[in-house]
């Protein structure tokens, strides 16, 4: 991502300000989704699009998916990583964030503000459609305080066909005011939409397989686009955080704290293929006063274990691996949502899997390379890409190759849990040991989140119709996709 101006962070400031003067704050109980921005006052769209972009983030350093994928440990608290129950409540998401984003596709000043929000909007459901699976969509943010829950297939077709028609929509007219990602750039608004396009469309490829079916043609659509993909990491999704009240998620993590540390899975995964990137992805210290904040780590956390045992073990191995070396979780660093590495690697996939005919071996090396770039490390030589855990085969479409790309994948995505869990649910890769004291009927890795107490409460005969439908409201059901 382009580095923000001065101006930009000015902008923050003042959206922010008047927003929380002229606006109501996110009810702290999370409300519920009967809200109707059809029949708001006159708020402003800026500071509302402010709003959510500063708060996005947050989706994309959710621990609890990076707990389940193992690129975490727990190492006093364990509850989550040993498979407690995942009972969550969702209704904040709608009142808060989506709530904001249909005002302005429903109210918004111009085509490029609206098609925006019809972005972040798809971008926000397909976190909470890959958590819990089936939810409120088509019926969500009307004024419905009861709306039905959506098949996750339902969900998944909307969000394409949203984002395909909001890139189309874009340039339509008019300034994209309050925006600190991009500044109203409509190029790089484009480049995200369709490379969120790829993303959603691979996460149907257990569905829908083989060339010529659903996902492979939304994604050969999205590739072609004319506004292309993103391809540098100039134009990565990412928030760059100005510090003070609005700080990188990862620095409050570990703001007096220090529950979370790399997992030693991860870091044994990292030491095996001798990557370079585990220099930013471990870090020594989680305090900015400590000489070992700008150091790094590789003694990976045991994960999966009780409480007693963990405390044990962080007492005896002080140097214990924290969730990124120190200026990638400074309260002024920059979180990546989605990047050019990704996009890479997910046409290696497709690739791979016969969905284009780009060059698999190019794309990956474009992808790891960018990677690396993105984390301050130099690019790996010829000995990396030779390794039997990275070398890709010809001819494309070996089991092999999907192994190696998808764990490729998964490291590039660090620390983004939901990516990583999604690949981890998707693809089987890379291979995870269950928690060894996992508290949970199956001991198995949890496969969604379950309905919160909420949903049963306030929504109770739709929400009983989605558990039963999904066949049981239980965190070993697998989502649609994932069958």
């Amino acid at each position: 991502m382009k580095k923000t101006s001065i101006q930009r962070l000015a902008v923050l400031t003042l959206a922010f300000g008047l927003f929380f003067t002229s606006c109501k704050r996110y009810s702290s109980d999370f409300g519920n989704t009967n809200v109707n921005p059809g029949v708001t006052g006159s708020p402003l769209f800026n500071a509302l699009l402010t709003n959510v972009q500063a708060g996005i983030g947050g989706y994309a350093s959710l621990t609890r998916g990076g707990l389940y994928c193992q690129y975490f440990s727990e190492t006093q608290y364990t509850d989550v990583s040993l498979y407690s129950l995942p009972q969550i409540n969702f209704e904040g998401n709608y009142s808060g964030p989506l709530n904001d984003l249909q005002n302005i596709i429903s109210n918004g000043p111009n085509d490029n503000m609206k098609a925006v929000a019809r972005i972040l909007k798809a971008y926000i459901f397909s976190i909470l459609t890959d958590q819990y699976g089936d939810i409120p969509y088509s019926q969500a943010l009307q004024g419905n305080g009861t709306p039905v829950f959506d098949r996750q297939s339902d969900i998944y077709t909307g969000m394409l066909n949203e984002l395909a028609a909001a890139v189309n929509q874009l340039g339509g007219g008019g300034a994209i005011t309050g925006d600190v990602l991009y500044g109203g750039n409509i190029g790089n608004w484009q480049r995200f939409a369709n490379s969120l396009r790829l993303r959603l469309a691979m996460q149907m490829s257990k569905k829908y397989p083989s060339a010529g079916q659903l996902a492979a043609v939304q994604f050969n659509a999205a590739l072609t686009h004319p506004a292309g993909v993103i391809t540098s990491n100039a134009d990565n999704i990412a928030v760059a955080y100005p510090g003070g009240n609005y700080r990188n998620p990862w620095f409050n993590t570990y703001n007096g704290r220090r529950d979370f540390g790399e997992s030693e899975p991860m870091a044994l995964l990292m030491t095996s293929l001798t990557d370079g990137r585990q220099a930013s992805y471990g870090g020594k210290s989680e305090d900015p006063a400590s000489p070992d904040y700008n150091l790094s780590s590789s003694q990976g956390v045991p994960y999966g274990r009780l409480r007693a045992f963990m405390e044990s073990w962080t007492s005896a191995n002080p140097n214990w691996a924290r969730i990124l070396r120190g200026p990638f979780r400074n309260a002024n660093s920059t979180l990546v949502i989605l990047s050019a590495a990704e996009t890479y690697l997910t046409r290696a996939e497709a690739a791979d899997r016969g969905w284009t005919g780009e060059n698999m071996n190019q794309m990956y090396q474009n992808g790891i390379n960018a990677s690396h770039a993105q984390w301050g490390v130099a690019a790996p030589g010829a000995a990396y890409f030779a390794q039997a855990g990275v070398v890709l085969a010809n001819p494309q479409g070996t089991a092999a190759n999907i192994r190696n790309i998808a764990i490729q994948e998964y490291i590039a995505a660090y620390p983004d849990g939901m990516r990583g869990w999604n690949l981890w649910r998707r693809t089987g890769w890379p291979v995870l040991t269950p928690a060894q004291d996992a508290t949970n009927s199956s001991r198995q890795i949890p496969q969604r989140y379950t309905y919160g107490q909420q949903s049963y409460g306030s929504n109770t005969a739709n929400t009983n119709a989605a558990a039963s439908a999904i066949g049981g409201d239980n965190q070993d059901t697998k989502v649609w996709w994932a069958q």
